[in-house]
């Protein structure tokens, strides 16, 4: 074949351009920019949402541990200020810790020991004299264990514990296990007695320090039931005290405690725990009328009332205010009389409160017979005239 054959085989210029210039196939879509960068947003969302959740819970943990260990660190700091007899600056910081928790773990008792050494040495004696030392006991070891016996015997706690004191003193080592037993019988004794005694004679410092002292004598290494209620629930009448004219909600709660086991508890101020508890229900109450919530003040004062006790009558007046106040009811109206005008007594109602009540006569029942119509005057018969008057 020629080179001119092979040239008419060949694509002329025109159609070459042509296939050249021909659209190219459609290109593959691609992921929209806007949906990738909503993606991230979101992403960048959740992880910080997520690590907010996660910083704030840490924190909320670290703040109750602090807090834990600042309580810590005040109960401590007041132990330690009561047993260097700093008794001023362990007051500060163990009501501190009873304020914030008054269930934390040894508070109680805490806080009972700092009240009883307080109340031992609220005055300290200065003697402008020499003190004296105490006459030696030369009577023998038998003589003076015959003598404790005997006091024990005769229920003289105090002449036993001073004979033991001296027993143990001058010989440590006689009958070892059986001074103690004596000794846990007087202490325990007179705590007892102390906690118990007539509101003139009662003690309950006192008390609790003596059953507390019997304790170490114990072989188990705690008291009898009876002896152990005794000193709680001296404790919480002591504890409940100290918040008298301070906080009426805590003294209340903690009174409340007392009357469940010993209702007739009191201390030198010869006030029941009824008592107290009635008291400080009855400001708690005043507190509620106060703030507008008469139905609470009506609840607490009908509680309080259950109590009999005289000092009951100066709230009366309040107590009946709310109890209208509360049961929508309106005071009781005056209707004249021909006898005069009515006079009013205050009654107590079934709940405790008071009620105002007027000796007015109530008027009859009605009864079949009918009355006469009262006598109309001139201008009222003509008004009727025609018509059956009402």
């Amino acid at each position: 074949m020629s080179v001119d054959d092979l040239k008419d085989t060949q694509p002329t210029g025109p159609l070459h351009e042509t296939q050249s210039n021909s659209p190219s196939p459609e290109k593959e879509k691609r992921f929209p920019r806007w949906l990738v960068a909503l993606c991230v947003l979101l992403l960048l969302a959740i992880g910080l949402l997520g690590g907010y959740d996660s910083g704030m819970t840490k924190r909320y943990a670290a703040q109750g541990t602090v807090a834990a260990g600042q309580m810590s660190e005040q109960f401590q700091l007041g132990t330690n200020a009561l047993a260097s007899g700093n008794y001023e600056l362990a007051k500060q910081y163990l009501e501190g810790v009873l304020r914030a928790n008054p269930n934390y773990p040894g508070i109680q008792a805490a806080y009972t020991d700092l009240l009883v050494r307080m109340q031992v040495n609220t005055t300290p004696q200065d003697s402008p004299t020499p003190v004296l030392s105490p006459t030696p006991d030369l009577r023998s070891a038998d003589q003076i264990f015959n003598t404790a016996s005997q006091l024990l015997n005769s229920s003289n706690w105090d002449g036993a514990v001073t004979n033991l004191d001296s027993l143990r003193k001058s010989f440590p080592t006689y009958h070892t296990a059986q001074v103690d037993g004596m000794y846990y019988m007087a202490l325990r004794q007179r705590g007892v007695a102390q906690i118990t005694a007539g509101c003139q004679n009662v003690n309950l410092e006192g008390g609790i320090y003596d059953l507390t002292l019997a304790e170490q004598f114990v072989g188990t290494g705690k008291l009898d039931d009876v002896a152990e209620s005794l000193r709680t629930y001296a404790r919480l009448y002591i504890i409940g005290a100290s918040f008298w004219d301070q906080d009426w909600g805590q003294a209340q709660s903690i009174f409340a405690q007392v009357i469940t086991g010993y209702p007739n508890m009191a201390d030198g101020s010869c006030l029941s725990a009824n008592q107290r508890w009635a008291e400080a229900s009855i400001q708690v109450a005043d507190q509620l009328m106060a703030k507008g919530d008469v139905c609470g003040a009506e609840a607490q004062y009908a509680a309080a009332f259950k109590v009999n006790d005289p000092q009951n009558s100066a709230a009366f007046p309040d107590a009946t205010e709310v109890a209208n106040k509360c049961n929508g009811s309106k005071p009781a109206t005056k209707t004249p009389t021909l006898a005069g005008t009515p006079s009013e007594t205050l009654a107590e109602t079934p709940t405790g409160g008071l009620v105002e009540t007027s000796t007015d006569t109530l008027p009859a029942a009605p009864t079949d017979t009918p009355t006469p119509k009262p006598t109309k005057t001139p201008t009222e018969a003509a008004t009727c005239a025609g018509t059956p008057c009402p």
